[in-house]
């Protein structure tokens, strides 16, 4: 690398996430469909301040949740109490037949039942496959799981993986990635899946000197982030994923090539819209430090030290990288609610529907 090669930021993007070969560890045998109901909108509250469901490597399931004020809480799955507990709980449950996922009623003495699986959706050709639902926002609602799905590269999907996003009902992806990133990698998706291309960085772009020190790396990186949230390309590109959301929700998956940056703003964005708060949407965000461990370490490892350091920040997400986003919006738009607006199109009918559809209590 040298200080006179010029790249554009989806470049830049697409070498670091391919580095890492983007190849996940085998998926547990799931041959069993899961159907999900749309939830009624009930009137009672769901009494959970904070739940969650851990897939074990051996089988096992973790459950916790806090639910204060509630005498008892039933763990169920597959229409039988597998568990009980008080209003603070953790759990772990094993002998589950094997399914696509695992998915548990968490049912109050009390208030509406939850209902939740692990994020992570386990597939032989992604790492960073996972369910966008599963939090709770800042007046109580739940952003409802299994509807909404944010993904790395689908190039390299196997058979297997196509048949379980089929089961997973799995109707349109958006795919965020630049013209060559297609070109190089297309999507692989269930026939029948709409395929919908929402370029976010196209001709926008921004065109850095390759970075030689870690330093100039992370700039790179939060610049980039500006541009997701302000460049006439993300804006149109993202008004046209939220569009398709605002009309129906359940079935949407949208990816880049790492599914963490260009990702990462659109589930960032879409989870504050729903009202989530902000560290939540920011571990969220961090989270694809955790299922990119293993695939960065090993691209790591192959450079020497030196590139290592450089390259280490563009395969990272860091909050100084998303902080910088949301700093866009301020400094732009002045607002987020203006942001919602102005540049993802959702004027207050859109931004009421997708509520209705998406949250949960």
């Amino acid at each position: 690398m040298t200080n006179k090669t010029r790249v554009t930021l989806a470049c830049a993007l697409s070498a670091a996430a391919l580095l890492t070969g983007v190849v996940a560890p085998a998926a547990s045998a799931a041959p069993a469909a899961h159907g999900h109901a749309h939830p009624g909108h009930s009137a009672r509250q769901i009494p959970f301040t904070a739940a969650e469901v851990t897939a074990r490597d051996d089988g096992t399931y973790t459950i916790t949740w806090n639910a204060p004020g509630v005498r008892e809480v039933a763990v169920r799955a597959g229409g039988r109490t597998v568990a009980t507990g008080k209003s603070a709980g953790k759990v772990t449950v094993s002998g589950l037949p094997a399914a696509d996922r695992q998915w548990f009623d968490l049912v109050p003495d009390r208030g509406q039942r939850l209902r939740l699986a692990d994020r992570l959706i386990e597939l032989d050709g992604a790492v960073n496959f996972r369910d966008a639902g599963g939090y709770r926002t800042k007046d109580g609602q739940w952003v409802r799981m299994g509807a909404v799905y944010r993904t790395d590269s689908l190039d390299k999907l196997t058979d297997a993986d196509l048949a379980k996003l089929k089961r997973l009902g799995i109707s349109v992806d958006y795919d965020l990635r630049s013209a060559s990133e297609r070109a190089s990698a297309p999507d692989r998706i269930p026939a029948g899946v709409r395929y919908v291309v929402a370029d976010v960085l196209g001709d926008d772009s921004p065109v850095f000197t390759m970075p030689t020190t870690a330093a100039e790396a992370e700039q790179m990186m939060i610049d980039g982030e500006r541009t997701m949230v302000s460049g006439a390309n993300a804006k149109a590109a993202y008004s046209t994923v939220f569009s398709g959301l605002a009309r129906d929700a359940d079935g949407t998956l949208y990816h880049c090539t790492a599914g963490k940056d260009r990702t990462g703003w659109a589930s960032a964005a879409l989870l504050t819209a729903l009202g989530v708060p902000r560290e939540t949407v920011m571990a969220d965000y961090l989270a694809s430090n955790e299922y990119r461990a293993e695939a960065n370490a090993a691209a790591l490892a192959s450079m020497p030290a030196q590139q290592a350091a450089v390259y280490k920040p563009m395969l990272d997400v860091r909050a100084a990288y998303l902080n910088s986003g949301f700093d866009e919006v301020e400094d732009a738009y002045g607002s987020f609610a203006a942001y919602e607006k102005k540049a993802l199109g959702l004027d207050g009918r859109e931004l009421r529907r997708l509520k209705a559809d998406l949250l949960v209590g």
